[in-house]
């Protein structure tokens, strides 16, 4: 993390500014995206001959290019030197000569611990009972028709099976409250949830009987905001008795596939914080019923965040027979990598079709839909199954009791122990207070009349969640032999879900792609804010700086933790909500965006001005600017183009990584005649490149292939677009569901393609211009990180198609035998098997930051700066669907297709790399790890270098050289997730602490370590918190759960951090 500033001496142009805090140079930049409309159709038959010359020189320009990469690539693997003293620091590159650092020189061995190693080599729970890889070989997937409980099978029992042990049943009173989906968040709150918690406080207190779940805490702040004090005691008091839970406690109930953990976390982090301050409870039970399938990183986060049992809903019917026949419902879930037993959580996965009380009582929906006394005759909706529910009296209270017991009792038969669990309620239940009466009193009579026949065998009741899992573990503590749990172990992940048929939700993975990466930059611009912040807020405390200490940036840091973490949602990054519901979503990540560059602007100049006491009098507003300006929620962001003058002016450059980094760093300016310095006045070297409004220029041809080179051997990597449609059935494919019409078609273009090529000194590049797609392959020739991949930009445009999908597959010569890897959530590697016993739309998986196939020689990894579906449907391809236009709805709810896309930016780096000896059979193993120029490619990819140029230059200015808070790059293998200022007690402060969340990742180093542009070294997880910061001091660094709520019983100060492998942390730390 490092600020830097530079000058720009006269004229104008643009810049490639780079590292850490050091170099500028200038790159007239090509993040453009073209403005305008193309000219089609220029190609007259006649200029056919000058176009084959074109071509032909094309080729030859490509050929020199390969040939000067592989001779660089060529020269760095054949140094044999080795650096005794590690990585360099960035002042002592500097002396060797303005641009050198940039190219390839001597490169530096990676220097790695052996004992860092050694996790990944014998990682992979290989104690696991239930292995879902495992699973999914076993299961036909041939969906007979089970009767009553269609997608399963007719369950009997003896009546006098609960003789020795009676029946123990909870029904837990919830509603299901979307922070939007076919209505927005506001409307949503208006008309129906702020009825739900008023009617709660009145009906819950009319009987001590009565229980209540909540988890969505967007609505409960929301609501507390508006209501007067009696209502908040009444609250207070009912939590206090276990009337009322707050299961989770996130903002959101999250999407498990599409988000990345740093927001989840984040989101679970403003949740719990809410819930701290102003009711005083910790949640302790998960409760994720609506998510299109579940990722194993949630089971993590939540075991970090001190929960002990999670509840799950939304798995493939075929899984859930399976672990039905088999009685896995309940499980202990534990990471794949986990070599113990530390990750284990309790997991519930519920049985049946859906959450709703038709579907959670038993196997039959007609019998269960009866005791939904919503649905009461003369009530706004029925039964669909014909036969509606009967107001409970003395008359009919024997038999629908009976009847209703008779549900019970199957689903218990499904499960390990006599405790059931019967969730009551459904998408916004509770809104009436006649709905409460209905419900409640109902049932009161049918659990009054069980209870007071022994011959049942039977104890019934309202509960909430954590009253049924209590329960569970009394009983699973009694009945362990030996303190054998009686519950299997699980590893692996719930991913593709489907509801019935061949009804796979692969859609949502890639749906409205236009906010999934919208997205990220929020992550990438709301992290860098968050730890700008909380230096510069040290550094104004320090001065006194009255400016800043009084200003609003901490209300809109949290105010942008809230947008983002309402985007978590599972219909908004989902991209499954109504047209305008989708607006109002990116209406709120647009206003974050706008305010959080303000923060980073307003906390950078605090922090790199010379004389901090001149703050006051400096506006950031005038006076620095950020270089991308987007204008709407919907437009892509643009440069901004500096305009020159003889006048020199700083440029500000920020690197929001823990790692020291070598980066081009692209400028627009008005004119080619720019100069470039250090802080020190050193001339720095630059790269003056055109920037292109329309398409048409130099050359015009179509773009193949590209030929990567490694160890002297070509390697062919291919990269072509493709077209889905949808199915000719009744049932296409929407939002939510994938449903082709058979395999991709490949891009068959009618006029050729304009195609560009760019030569320079940092990179080159070239530009194909489709009439769906803008594709950009470029190579950087620089030293570190970006100089080992080739980067893809693919601005995307199919607003004129009906019912396509556009994907691009890269094919090449590895030979991956069906098997693939995709991350979840960023977080870990999920394997994955390409499986011909299902149907194509089965074999897409989330990727949420990078997907790859290997061999034994080669991994060939795609790494992804924003989430979309990915499959690997043939030996050697990497297939990634890149955006989707549907006419229709797919019968899911929403009630609409998807028809509202945008120009989409999507953004990747290709990554080969050789794999070190490897015995084949190990890759069956349940885990893989990327490698760690994979991971820091990730990391660069998805936190780009931010930069901050004078508006117009201000001759009394006066900037330092550089702001370098850390001391040096953190270890290779340990990202800083965030460091977060935490709230004070008193409404829209801060408290003088932050929370610092550390992630150790898991890397295999089965691939060569010299030359891969790494500056830093591994650890083994340790950090001396003394040598962390250099600009500040720790006055105090104590352990904490992930999201703040516990504290371990022994915390106290630390001096050293020391973390295991894969583990994520969160410290609260106090700076001087």
């Amino acid at each position: 993390m490092k600020l830097s500033r530079q000058f720009t001496v006269f004229g104008s142009a643009i810049f490639c500014v780079v590292i850490f805090s050091l170099y500028l140079m200038l790159d007239r930049g090509h993040l453009d995206y073209p403005k305008g409309p193309r000219r089609e159709g220029s190609f007259p038959q006649g200029q056919l001959s000058m176009l084959q010359e074109k071509i032909d020189h094309l080729e030859r320009l490509l050929a020199e290019n390969n040939e000067i990469i592989s001779n660089i690539r060529d020269s760095v693997i054949n140094l044999s030197e080795s650096v005794e003293d590690g990585p360099k620091s960035s002042q002592g590159n500097f002396s060797q000569g303005a641009g050198s650092p940039l190219l390839p020189s001597k490169q530096l061995s990676l220097a790695v611990d052996p004992e860092d190693c050694s996790f990944a080599l014998q990682s992979g729970s290989r104690n696991s009972d239930v292995q879902m890889l495992d699973v999914y070989s076993l299961i036909p997937f041939d969906n007979p028709d089970g009767g009553v409980w269609k997608q399963g099978f007719d369950i009997s029992y003896l009546f006098n099976e609960w003789d020795a042990k009676p029946l123990q049943v909870f029904v837990v009173p919830h509603s299901h409250n979307d922070p939007g989906w076919l209505k927005t968040f506001d409307d949503y709150f208006r008309e129906m949830t702020q009825y739900i918690f008023n009617n709660m406080v009145i009906k819950l207190k009319e009987d001590s009987r009565r229980k209540f779940i909540w988890s969505e805490i967007s609505y409960l702040s929301k609501w507390w905001d508006s209501i007067d004090k009696p209502k908040k005691d009444a609250v207070k008091s009912l939590l206090q008795n276990g009337q009322f839970e707050i299961v989770t406690g996130g903002w959101v109930m999250p999407d498990e596939a599409a988000a990345h953990y740093f927001a989840i976390i984040d989101q679970l982090i403003e949740g719990h914080q809410w819930l701290e301050k102003n009711l005083g409870v910790k949640p302790r039970s998960g409760w994720a019923i609506d998510p299109f399938g579940h990722s194993p990183t949630m089971a993590y986060l939540l075991k970090r965040a001190g929960f002990s049992h999670m509840l799950i809903q939304r798995v493939h019917y075929a899984v859930k027979k399976h672990f039905a026949l088999h009685k896995t419902l309940e499980f202990f879930w534990r990471q794949n990598w986990d070599l113990g037993s530390g990750t284990d959580i309790f997991c519930h996965m519920m049985p049946f079709y859906s959450y709703d009380i038709p579907h959670t009582c038993g196997p039959d929906p007609k019998i269960c839909c009866q005791f939904d006394f919503k649905r009461l005759p003369g009530g706004r909706f029925g039964c669909p199954w014909g036969v509606p529910p009967e107001t409970i009296h003395l008359g009919n209270v024997q038999k629908r009791a009976e009847m209703l017991l008779d549900q019970y009792r199957k689903k218990s038969k499904l499960f390990r122990t006599t405790v059931v669990l019967a969730p009551l309620g459904d998408d916004f239940r509770y809104c009436e207070r006649t709905e409460w009466d209905h419900q409640f009193k109902n049932y009161q009579l049918l659990f009054d009349y069980m209870n007071s026949h022994p011959e049942y065998n039977v104890k019934i009741q309202f509960g909430t969640l954590s009253d049924y899992f209590d329960a569970l573990d009394k009983e699973d503590v009694t009945s362990g032999k030996n303190s054998q749990s009686m519950f299997p172990v699980l590893s692996g992940d719930f991913f593709t879900y489907a509801d019935r048929d061949d009804h796979y939700w692969s859609g949502y993975f890639t749906s409205r792609p236009f906010y999934k990466r919208m997205d990220r930059i929020l992550e990438s611009h709301i992290r860098a804010a968050e730890i700008l912040y909380y230096f510069a807020l040290k550094q104004a405390q320090k001065y006194k700086i009255s400016k800043f200490l009084s200003s609003s940036h901490y209300m809109a840091l949290t105010e942008a933790r809230r947008n983002l973490g309402l985007f978590q949602h599972h219909d908004a990054i989902t991209g499954t909500a109504k047209d305008w519901v989708v607006v109002d979503y990116g209406t709120r990540l647009f206003n974050s965006l706008v305010n959080l560059k303000k923060i980073i602007g307003y906390s950078a100049l605090l922090l790199i001005l010379k004389d901090k006491n001149l703050y006051n009098s400096y506006s950031f507003d005038n006076l620095l600017d950020m270089d991308f300006k987007q204008s709407s929620q919907s437009s892509l962001p643009q440069k901004t183009v500096l305009t020159l003058s003889a006048e020199p002016r700083y440029l500000v450059v920020c690197n929001p990584s823990e790692q020291e980094r070598i980066s081009v760093v692209s400028i627009y300016v008005s004119s080619p005649t720019a100069q470039v310095s250090s802080a020190s006045g050193k001339p720095v070297e630059i790269q003056m490149s055109a920037v292109w409004n329309t398409a048409n220029t130099i050359s015009q041809t179509a773009y193949e292939e590209m030929v990567n080179k490694e160890d002297g051997k070509h390697h062919e990597v291919k990269v072509q677009f493709s077209w889905y449609g949808t199915t000719s059935k009744k049932d296409k494919s929407g939002a939510y569901l994938f449903l082709p019409d058979g395999e991709a078609k490949p891009y068959v273009y009618t006029t050729l393609p304009f195609v560009r090529v760019q030569h320079g000194r940092f990179y080159s590049d070239v530009t194909c211009f489709f009439e769906h797609v803008t594709h950009r392959v470029r190579l950087y020739n620089i030293q570190g990180i970006d100089g080992q991949s080739v980067e893809v930009s693919n601005i995307v445009d199919i607003r004129k198609e009906h019912n396509r999908e556009i994907a691009m597959r890269i094919s090449s010569s590895v030979n991956s035998q069906n098997r693939f890897y995709t991350d979840l959530n960023g977080y870990q590697i999920q394997p994955r098997m390409t499986m011909s016993k299902l149907p194509l739309q089965a074999n897409v998986y989330p990727m949420t930051t990078m997907a790859y196939i290997q061999d034994a020689k080669h991994r060939l990894t795609l790494l992804s700066a924003q989430s979309l579906g990915v499959s690997s449907l043939k030996n050697g391809q990497i297939e990634v669907i890149m955006d989707r236009r549907l006419m229709q709805d797919d019968n899911r709810g929403l009630e609409q297709g998807v028809h509202d896309n945008k120009v989409t930016a999507n953004l990747f780096r290709i990554l080969l790399e050789k794999r070190s000896v490897v015995n084949m059979e190990e890759e069956k193993k349940s885990v893989s790890y990327p490698s760690l120029v994979s991971h820091m490619t990730s990391s660069f990819l998805n936190h780009p270098v931010f930069t901050m140029a004078e508006k117009v230059p201000v001759p009394t200015l006066q900037l330092l050289g550089e702001f370098s808070p850390l001391l040096s790059s953190l270890p290779c293998d340990i990202h800083l997730v965030n460091l977060r200022t935490i709230q004070s007690k008193v409404d829209g402060r801060h408290s003088d602490e932050a929370a610092l969340i550390l992630h150790r990742k898991g890397f295999d180093c089965r691939f060569p370590s010299r030359a891969t542009g790494l500056l830093c070294s591994t650890t083994q997880g340790k950090i001396s918190v003394q040598k962390l910061f250099s600009m500040f001091t720790v006055a105090s660094l104590t352990p904490s759960s992930l999201s703040l709520m516990h504290s371990p019983p022994d915390a106290r100060n630390i001096s050293e951090i020391n973390l295991s492998p894969m583990e994520i942390s969160t410290f609260r730390i106090q700076l001087r």
